[in-house]
């Protein structure tokens, strides 16, 4: 019977259970080829290194007891035939049984005097004195090494026995899906197409894993073709992996697929993303059906595809680091949450964090985006695995985070605050200076009470007082104390105005059409300085916000309010003129604004902020910024 909704426990106890013990046969392999692989057995030297009595230095074979009563003042002198000359590695003859530097010798007139008395065996290195012959040099499963390699060439190793990595195939599926090679440029794509790019990234980690992964030809949505790909895999492969058709779609036939050809073993995992996949074997290979989106595909390879490939190759699984060697884990450390998050009940959850060191306390936060944003995964710093007992997370509280990538700790300042692309673009500035910038578009009041409870390092802002018609200053007063020791930076003047279709086709011209019943705008989200320069010439022009159509729709930045005007969502949109023109539409201007940067006092001296004060001063970044229109420089 097919067991569904798995926890991930009983998923990996499955995996135990059915392949523990089934590793694939022992190769032998010529050493030239070894690196890397992991070895089947342990390793005996035949021979003992070195071979012979070597000289340890260069210098002069006597006996020892010929130098016993040496000293720089008294040397002992030896005739011709007392002493022989050896270089470091030289064979010692059996006369010997020890070896005078050359630095404690002179050599006149044929004698040698020596000026240290000499034990036996001093600067002799004797017959195994690296390996003695019938010693382990290296057990099984341990990873050939180049220290290894040389090793095994020393002691006349020409062959290792290695435990065989699986051969594992990849089955890309899906009548949406266009296979790689066959459209190079994705703006070509027709709607509803998309790019293979799962594969990619899935060679990317087989190679991280050092196990050979084949990309087997496009399946199209269709049971029959799936069939016979699955059967023909399962005859050549020890693995085989289908890309998409896990879930239960009109077009998903993978576990059907599996049910005629074999055993299905389960479908679903209590696990996000991920859920969908499968598990069968046909011909006695196991199957995995793997999700169609990004961040399902990684999670699934990570957390069961991963460990089937240790127990093919192994026969066994450890339990404490798969996951690690699994993701490439650099570190593992606790780090408090910035923010709360909450997650499904009873699903083992997994968050996509970034990581930033306030003061001396680590944090990371979730990045949003579900399963199909491969920009958020490509962005994290770490993965957080929540166990299904987890809901809720509170502000603040401690998770097991895994970093994948190393965190500049001491260099990285986090910026939270207004968007704007132009600040984006300081990030590659910010690093050419050897530290590091993370951005949070969170809004300019957002920004300036994360600035006040100290979860950030700077922010900026453009609020605009009604009342005084001033930007800013009233907001920043409003978190007095703290903002008495906050120092503002005015960065450049930007346009605001309306973000329409090229040609505008609704002939939007003034804040009065936007009360109009045949157009729809898109919002920013409370706390934005542009909500609140729209929300302020609404009142000024007596406008009553539930008039508006589409008020309530809210993006978290300009360049995602002009893709909601691009594709039809909106008709209009109050943004920035760079945005308008990075995708090509109309731009009605209204105001222009300052944009500035709050700091705090203390952190000035922050390697991140002082890399951000002299990148902004530079000729490259604001030539760059001239090109995007819209700014002008105080």
């Amino acid at each position: 019977m097919v067991k569904e909704h798995l926890p991930l426990e009983e998923v990996w106890q499955l995996l135990r259970a059915r392949w523990t013990g089934r590793r694939l046969p022992v190769e032998r392999i010529p050493l030239q080829q070894a690196h890397g692989a992991l070895l089947a057995e342990d390793i005996v030297s035949p021979i003992n290194v070195p071979h012979y009595p070597a000289s340890a230095v260069d210098g002069y074979a006597v006996l020892s007891s010929s130098t016993s009563m040496a000293t720089a003042a008294t040397p002992a002198i030896l005739d011709e035939g007392q002493y022989q000359w050896v270089n470091t590695g030289s064979f010692v003859p059996p006369d010997f049984d020890s070896v005078a530097m050359v630095e404690d010798t002179s050599l006149k007139d044929g004698k040698l005097y020596v000026y240290v008395s000499l034990s036996p065996g001093a600067n002799l290195r004797p017959v195994g004195e690296d390996i003695v012959k019938g010693q382990i040099v290296a057990h099984f499963g341990d990873a050939v090494d180049p220290n290894l390699m040389a090793l095994f060439y020393a002691i006349g190793m020409r062959e290792l026995p290695v435990l065989s990595r699986p051969k594992v195939v990849f089955i890309p599926t899906g009548d949406e899906i266009v296979p790689r090679g066959h459209v190079e440029d994705p703006s070509y794509l027709p709607p509803g197409k998309v790019m293979e790019s799962n594969s990619v990234m899935l060679e990317c980690l087989f190679e991280k894993w050092k196990t050979p992964l084949f990309i087997g030809p496009h399946v199209k949505d269709d049971l029959k073709s799936l069939r016979e790909a699955l059967l023909k895999a399962a005859e050549e492969y020890d693995l085989v992996l289908i890309g998409a058709g896990s879930a239960k779609g009109k077009r998903d036939f993978t576990a059907e697929a599996i049910e005629h050809e074999g055993e299905l073993l389960f479908h679903w995992v209590l696990m996000k993303p991920g859920r969908p996949a499968l598990l069968g074997a046909v011909k006695d290979k196991p199957v995995i059906g793997m999700p169609g989106f990004p961040m399902s595909t990684m999670v699934v390879a990570w957390s069961v595809v991963y460990p089937l490939v240790e127990l093919l190759m192994k026969g066994n699984l450890n339990e404490e680091k798969f996951l690690d060697d699994a993701m490439g884990t650099k570190e593992k450390l606790k780090a408090s949450l910035l923010m709360s998050h909450t997650s499904p009940q009873g699903i083992s959850e997994w968050l996509r964090v970034r990581a930033v060191q306030l003061g001396s306390k680590r944090y990371v936060w979730p990045l949003s985006g579900g399963s199909s944003s491969m920009r958020a995964t490509a962005e994290a710093d770490g993965f957080v695995l929540l166990s299904s007992k987890t809901y809720e997370c509170p502000k603040g509280k401690e998770l097991e985070v895994r970093l994948v990538r190393d965190v500049p700790w001491e260099s990285r300042a986090l910026f939270q605050g207004s968007d704007d692309p132009a600040v984006a673009k300081l990030v590659s500035y910010v690093r050419r200076r050897g530290a590091d910038l993370i951005i949070r578009s969170v809004g300019s009041l957002g920004g300036l009470a994360a600035l006040a409870r100290g979860e950030a390092h700077l922010s900026a802002a453009h609020l605009l007082d009604p009342e005084t018609g001033f930007y800013n200053d009233s907001y920043i007063a409003s978190f007095k104390p703290m903002s008495d020791r906050w120092k503002r930076f005015l960065l450049f003047y930007r346009q605001q105005g309306f973000i329409v279709k090229k040609g505008n086709p609704k002939e939007i011209k003034s804040i009065e059409d936007l009360a109009r019943t045949d157009v729809r705008i898109v919002n920013r989200q409370p706390g934005a300085g542009t909500r609140v320069l729209l929300d302020s010439m609404l009142k000024d022009h007596g406008i009553d916000a539930s008039l508006i159509k589409g008020y309530d729709d809210q993006t978290v930045t300009h360049l995602d309010a002009s893709c909601r005007v691009a594709w039809g969502l909106a008709d209009v949109a109050l943004g920035i003129k760079s945005a308008a023109d990075a995708l090509d539409l109309d731009f009605i201007p209204i105001t222009e604004e300052p944009y500035e940067f709050v700091i705090p006092e203390d952190e000035l001296r922050h390697p991140g902020i002082a890399a951000l004060l002299d990148a902004i001063s530079d000729e490259e970044f604001r030539e760059e910024v001239d090109r995007m229109g819209g700014y002008r420089w105080p």
